[in-house]
């Protein structure tokens, strides 16, 4: 019976996390990781917890608890960094995030001994890089992702620094942060703990504003400012790192400087390609096949694998190569662009500016209605949101392209929904 009602407990949380538009397919793997971070009773109260940030207040009414116990409890799990506590309107939220980019990551982000990380580790690396469900429905369901890569600035021409946008720039993300902290790079962290580990450094995961104020407070981020946090990125740069972070323009919460042998992204990247696991910058490099000397230095940094050498088709050498780029799985990180030893490869606009989400909001709806989830983000165990809190997903909604608006409805099967489609496709907007 005990032992009935211990797995009921994860797997009623297994669900609950895969109500996100980036959900966690439940699984006996799941499960485990599950009761490393969270004990039965924490797990059967995090089950009932909305989709959205919550306060308090609402908690304890789900609990049935008074607001000191339920705080108590919410405030232990924000310690943890199973939740994350928020201020928004001078008013305190919690905020059960999603498994990645969520308490995952948060979990290997510091030294811990209140945790066997390195059994945590071993079962992260089964869930992700040997089983794949969950990686590959993280990253390839759906045409809108979790992440996008950075330019490295380092590359970038006169001409290509008058196009790029601010929200493309690391460097802008990073001056614009209200907070900033930097962490232990989770990835890294993992595959030091099964031997698989690389030398980049680990010390440089970036998060900014409330995520890093809330992971300053309780000790998993350490607090830097503006000037060290760019002095890392410059770091990042000279270990050919890519930059991977938020899939917004404003407001972005995490940057990881990643490596292709050890970052579930670029490992998604590498292995999913075609179908565009992450967004990719505007950018594909170009190659001027006269100062090429086919050097491999490109092939051997790319970390998706995106350029090879092929023959230059050169009459006087027979076996001279040349490097070819595939822009069809390029990142436009621009990696290659700065070992070149002959200035070979340059950045140019890819045929197509590509479009970042403006908010998490924003990112949210299109990503649950490519996944079949949008009613997750109205109604939590059938109990409807506050009328603002549906006003604002609603609001999103009718910015969309008519297909997507399509797409919506149909998913909600709501009447209303289509009504105020109707009167804002009338409205103009």
């Amino acid at each position: 019976m005990a032992h009935h009602k211990l797995e009921s407990a994860y797997q009623r949380l297994g669900e609950r996390l895969n109500r996100f538009p980036q959900g966690a397919p439940p699984s006996e793997l799941l499960f485990k990781i599950l009761k490393i971070l969270v004990s039965e009773k924490e797990a059967q109260l995090m089950a009932v917890l909305p989709v959205k940030p919550f306060t308090a207040q609402k908690a304890a009414s789900i609990w049935k608890k008074d607001l000191v116990h339920a705080r108590k409890i919410l405030d232990e799990l924000a310690q943890r960094a199973i939740l994350v506590d928020l201020w928004e309107n001078n008013k305190r939220l919690y905020a059960l995030p999603p498994p990645m980019a969520g308490f995952f990551e948060f979990s290997m982000m510091r030294i811990r001994n209140d945790v066997d990380q390195k059994l945590l580790a071993e079962l992260y690396y089964q869930y992700m890089n040997v089983e794949e469900d969950f990686i590959k429905e993280l990253f390839t369901t759906g045409k809108t992702q979790l992440g996008r890569v950075f330019v490295n600035e380092s590359v970038l021409s006169t001409e290509n620094a008058l196009v790029v946008l601010d929200h493309e720039r690391a460097s802008k993300v990073i001056g614009s942060a209200s907070h900033i902290g930097i962490s232990i790079c989770y990835c890294r962290h993992k595959m030091k703990h099964i031997g698989k580990v690389c030398n980049r450094p680990m010390d440089i995961c970036m998060t900014f504003n409330s995520a890093a104020r809330s992971l300053i407070k309780h000790g998993f981020a350490r607090q830097v400012d503006v000037s060290e946090c760019m002095a890392l990125l410059l770091t990042a740069y000279d270990h050919n790192l890519v930059q991977f972070g938020d899939n917004v323009r404003q407001r972005v919460n995490f940057i990881c400087n990643c490596c292709g042998c050890c970052c579930e992204a670029l490992i998604a990247a590498r292995k999913f390609g075609l179908m565009r696991p992450v967004h990719t910058t505007s950018f594909i490099p170009t190659i001027d096949q006269y100062q090429c000397s086919g050097c491999t230095r490109c092939v051997e940094v790319c970390p998706v694998e995106a350029m090879s050498l092929v023959s230059a088709n050169d009459p006087q050498h027979i076996k001279k190569k040349k490097a070819k780029p595939h822009p069809e799985i390029c990142l436009g990180c621009g990696i290659c662009a700065k070992v070149c030893p002959a200035s070979a490869i340059s950045l140019e606009s890819r045929p197509e500016r590509v479009v970042t989400p403006l908010t998490f909001s924003h990112r949210s709806v299109l990503m649950a209605i490519e996944r079949g989830k949008l009613q997750n983000l109205f109604f939590d165990n059938h109990v409807a949101y506050h009328h603002r809190a549906l006003a604002a997903v609603f609001g999103v909604i009718l910015r969309l392209p008519p297909v997507k608006q399509a797409m919506a409805s149909r998913q909600m099967q709501s009447h209303y929904l289509e009504t105020l489609m109707k009167l804002w496709g009338a409205g103009g907007r």
